[in-house]
């Protein structure tokens, strides 16, 4: 094959193509090419490849010996079904399907436990090895586990089934009762296989101390799953890493131990750590903790997080990251997509963490109404957005199982990302429910029991309601907003449903739609105990029909559901620092017909001081942010009428203007340019 001619999409399709075949096909040792062993002691085999998937589950498919060669092949993430991007019936996903994959143990992993780790798996997931059944789990939005060691084929081949039922059933979060979104159906997030020695480290909590002052320290909550008794002693090494630079080390001896069925913590004291640099939102500093498990000098397990080192909390004065207060700005997140629901890889992932903090400029996102993906979590942190992340649900509490999932369900969150730093609050409540004061009681106590470094909150949508947790979080949809009404208050969810937007509506409505978020945060910007507010939403999503628009689509992002901004987006974007990047987005068409009246009105959303508006190289008009509109807002947006200026230019000299249409998120893209004339545009001060 010719080089110059081989881009890199053919390249991935080839050698992709011949690595899968050759390697992949019934081998989980294959797929660990891709990720070296962790340590001596531990190996993660992803197993995303070469599953076999069925729409219906038929008798005998647990087995090995079933023949499977007509089932349809697939990769995780994975949907169920294939769905169009709007007008279907969301009863299409909703059914019981089977997925197998077959896979052979590699050497290392005799004499040592296995585990199968689901990242997500949508809704129910009854898991089978080589024929026995091992359980059900109950929950789309959270990772679960199963020991696989007694039933394996330590020599053989060996089959792992899962019965995935997608229906919506009523005895687990967040269904029981209507949502307005939809959760569709599969294996949507990774599998791995863990192999671990019988006394591993379960789980690692790094806890940064004193961070502001001179002499910050680290505690290291170290799990330790003890599978077997241990006759000698061990020890727990814990190191800090900046990149491949260690800055300090700790070590603690572990006397001999019985077996346990729950994991047993030991908490490793790390001082001396030198000048550390804070994570915060211009520069999201992030450092590396090891944790090794030896037996003298031989390391039986270990395992590493990132983490950072900040202080955040709410205050009666709003939130403070690292004792400076920052004016949250932020939009609710639903993790789905056009045509494959949330079976999103990675990369996709992390986009949407990019669009929100590069493309419109955010400091924060809520996770709405469930935890979402490691691949986003992982973003927030590396670029300096900060998260609310909040358990599954919306509106329906149900009977007490169904409330002991949820409290579950607040256990698996917390446990799987208390490293993220960009988590600054727990979501402990069901979205939009009623007060229930035993079941809340218990949310929270989990919640403070497991992490007492975070405050939790509890997305409610009436002031009346009790306040269990740190912060009361409030959806409101009125305007004006209502005043604050606790200490620590923060607005979650506003504009949204009450004024739906789609991107080929008139261009009043899109204007208006941008106003009335502007609205928003020109108010919580008027009083110092709104710690901010997250705006609904950031994209468009997928919903059942008794909500949105009746096409399956609630049309209330700032983007539409293939991240394709509106003009409301660019008021997001035009409220960060020129420091950060000088914003100049228009709200209006450059175009008299799309307006009923003709062209009158055009608002810009810009952080700049002053805009000059040039048509054929002559000054047409200057205009100053529209204070007298939004007093409080650092930057307002600009409004110009232009109407009897531009249509008496258009009646005189019709020959004048070629309409150039502005990209998405470009700076100084408004313009007018005259045929066989020099560009001319708009004109921004200096900043």
């Amino acid at each position: 094959m010719d080089r110059r001619n081989m881009d890199r999409r053919n390249f991935l399709k080839t050698t992709g193509t011949i690595i899968a075949g050759a390697t992949i096909a019934r081998s989980a040792l294959a797929d660990a090419a891709t990720e070296p062993m962790a340590a001596q002691g531990r190996l993660v085999l992803p197993l995303n490849r070469n599953w076999r998937f069925s729409r219906t589950v038929v008798d005998g498919a647990h087995t090995r010996d079933f023949d499977d060669s007509g089932y349809e092949r697939v990769v995780i993430p994975h949907t169920n079904i294939r769905l169009p991007w709007h007008s279907f019936d969301e009863k299409s996903y909703e059914f019981v399907s089977s997925y197998r994959r077959r896979f052979k143990l590699p050497p290392q992993a005799r004499g040592r436990r296995v585990f199968v780790d689901f990242e997500g798996v949508m809704t129910a997931s009854t898991v089978w090895i080589n024929g026995e059944r091992l359980g059900e789990y109950k929950g789309g939005y959270t990772p679960f586990s199963f020991d696989l060691t007694p039933h394996l084929d330590f020599n053989g081949e060996n089959l792992l089934a899962v019965d995935v039922d997608s229906s919506e059933r009523p005895d687990i979060p967040p269904f029981g009762h209507q949502i307005d979104y939809l959760t569709f159906g599969g294996i949507y997030r990774e599998v791995s296989l863990r192999i671990v020695p019988s006394t591993f480290l379960e789980n690692v909590f790094a806890k940064p101390k004193d961070v502001l002052t001179d002499h910050p320290t680290l505690d290291v909550d170290c799990y330790l799953q003890h599978s077997e008794a241990t006759r000698d002693p061990l020890t727990l090494e814990v190191s800090l890493s900046e990149g491949d630079r260690v800055l300090a080390k700790s070590t603690q001896r572990l006397p001999a131990a019985q077996a346990t069925t729950e994991p047993v913590v030991h908490t490793v004291h790390v001082d001396n750590l030198g000048s550390i640099k804070l994570w915060d939102l211009s520069h999201p500093h992030l450092y590396t903790v090891q944790v090794r498990l030896l037996r003298g000098t031989q390391s039986m397990d270990e395992v590493s997080r990132t983490i950072g080192f900040r202080e955040a909390q709410f205050t009666d004065h709003g939130f403070e990251l690292n004792g400076k207060v920052i004016k949250l700005r932020g939009l609710d997140r639903h993790q789905t997509f056009p045509f494959v629901g949330q079976a999103m890889p990675g990369r996709a992932q992390r986009r949407d963490a990019i669009i929100l903090r590069k493309k419109l400029r955010c400091n924060i996102v809520r996770t709405s109404h469930y935890p979402q993906s490691r691949h986003f979590l992982d973003a927030c942190d590396q670029i300096g957005l900060l998260v609310l992340e909040e358990i599954p649900g919306w509106q329906h509490i149900g009977d007490e199982p169904w409330k002991l999932i949820s409290i579950d369900n607040v256990q698996r969150m917390i446990r799987r990302d208390w490293n993220h730093p960009s988590i600054i609050l727990w979501g402990v409540r069901i979205n939009e429910s009623k007060d229930d004061h035993d079941f809340y009681v218990r949310t929270n106590a989990v919640a403070h029991r497991l992490d007492p470094t975070r405050q939790t909150g509890g997305i409610r949508y009436f002031q009346e309601s009790e306040l269990l947790e740190d912060v009361f979080t409030m959806n409101d949809f009125g305007f004006p907003l209502k005043p604050p009404n606790h200490p620590r208050y923060l607005n979650t969810e506003f504009v949204g449903h009450t004024y739906p937007t789609k991107t080929i509506d008139q261009v009043e409505r899109l204007t208006e739609h941008t106003m009335r978020h502007a609205r928003i945060h020109d108010q919580l910007a008027s009083n110092p105990q709104y710690a901010g507010g997250i705006g609904w939403c950031a994209f468009d999503y997928n919903t059942h029909g008794d909500f949105g628009s009746g096409d399956r689509i609630c049309y209330h992002g700032v983007t539409d559901m293939f991240r394709e901004p509106k003009p409301a987006a660019g008021f997001y974007k035009s409220q960060c620092d020129p420091a950060e990047e000088v914003v100049l987005e228009p709200a209006f068409h450059w175009a008299r017909g799309d307006a009923s009246i003709g062209f009158s009105k055009a608002v810009m959303c810009s952080n700049c001081d002053h805009i000059k508006l040039y048509i054929a190289d002559e000054l047409i008009a200057e205009v100053d942010p529209d204070r007298k509109t939004f007093q409080h807002l650092q930057y307002a947006p600009f409004i110009v009428e232009l109407g009897d200026l531009f249509h008496s230019l258009v009646k005189s000299r019709p020959d004048l203007f070629e309409i150039i249409t502005p990209p998405a998120f470009a700076l100084t893209v408004l313009h007018v340019r005259p045929k066989q004339r020099s560009h001319a545009g708009i004109e921004e001060e200096e900043q």
